[in-house]
């Protein structure tokens, strides 16, 4: 496992630069995922409660109102979306429309699942992503602006329900994905600028033998959204420092993609054999003067290799339960 991503970065010579894909003004632009069914590429904006699709070569994206803020979402099965609204989870079907100006649709069947955090005001909804099983595994985050670790880990399944992950509280729940074959699961505490790694048993919702994975430096690099690659590695955003770093399966940093935008938040593989890396951002808490520098915060930025491969999103299985 690596234990300075600095000291690898200092002699890193295989920087890539990332070039605009869609010219976006999220707020806070996250949770990006590519979805084959649709042909789209998937995001919320969680301060402008949105949830955002857009399909690679039209000029307009499809935007959906929510009722609440967007932590994080999931594609199921049955072609509807599992949405993680601030405190609880729900169901809800989509029903495109075209408008003047662009696409939108409207939510139709809004059902919720269950409550998140009920009793603590404090927290909401933040990253998550569905396991290689077919369940959907989140985390909540402290909004008071204190560091506090108040915030935990949950993994939700039609069959077991909300059930919460034996792994310490955080501050700032982020970095989940899974290992190629499930049975690794990465995750972070924000503030604590370690990527950790822990067993994981989908069926039991069991932790075990929890890690260090990577350590991010310097200070004003904290890891974000992360995803794993057919290869094993991870790919991480991280938030100030305007860049997405790949991790070999060790922990190693290998290669460094650069942003012109401070604040990248989540990245991606999809497209054409998910050779194709996006990467969503955000203006939050840029000062008037860094928004003048980075006028493109907040949208959409990509890169294309032919030696990127990554792995389809897992799709949450929203079977019934057999009588």
């Amino acid at each position: 496992m690596s234990t300075d991503t600095q000291a690898v970065l200092a002699t890193q010579t295989a920087t890539q630069m990332a070039t605009l894909a869609l010219t976006q003004s999220a707020i806070l632009g996250e949770g990006l995922q590519w979805h084959a069914g649709s042909g789209r590429w998937w995001w919320t904006d969680i301060e402008a409660s949105t949830l955002n699709a857009w399909t690679p070569g039209e000029a307009n994206t499809l935007v959906v109102k929510l009722p609440d803020r967007l932590g994080s979402f999931a594609h199921t099965r049955s072609g509807r979306l599992l949405l993680g609204l601030a405190k609880r989870l729900c169901m809800a079907s989509l029903v495109d429309k075209q408008a003047s100006g662009g696409a939108t649709a409207s939510l139709q069947a809004l059902t919720p699942l269950c409550p998140v955090d009920a009793a603590e005001p404090r927290t909401r909804i933040n990253d998550g992503r569905t396991d290689r099983s077919g369940n959907f595994v989140f985390g909540t985050m402290n909004e008071v602006g204190e560091q506090r670790a108040i915030g935990s880990f949950y993994q939700y399944s039609v069959r077991h329900g909300l059930r919460r992950l034996a792994l310490p509280a955080v501050s700032i729940a982020n970095s989940i994905c899974f290992s190629p074959d499930g049975g690794t699961m990465y995750f972070c505490d924000t503030f604590s600028q370690a990527i950790m790694q822990c067993d994981y048993d989908a069926d039991s919702a069991q932790v075990a033998n929890q890690r260090l994975f990577t350590r991010i430096t310097p200070d004003h690099a904290w890891p974000d959204g992360a995803v794993i690659a057919a290869d094993g590695s991870l790919w991480n955003a991280q938030w100030g420092a305007g860049r997405v770093v790949q991790y070999s399966p060790e922990g190693q940093a290998m290669r460094v993609v650069a942003m012109p935008a401070a604040h990248t938040t989540c990245p991606a593989f999809g497209g054409e054999n998910y050779s194709q890396l996006m990467v969503t951002s955000a203006r939050q808490k840029l000062s008037r003067e860094a928004l003048e520098a980075q006028p493109l915060s907040g949208s959409l930025f990509g890169l294309a290799a032919p030696e990127f491969r990554g792995l389809p999103d897992a799709l949450f299985d929203d079977r019934p339960i057999a009588a």
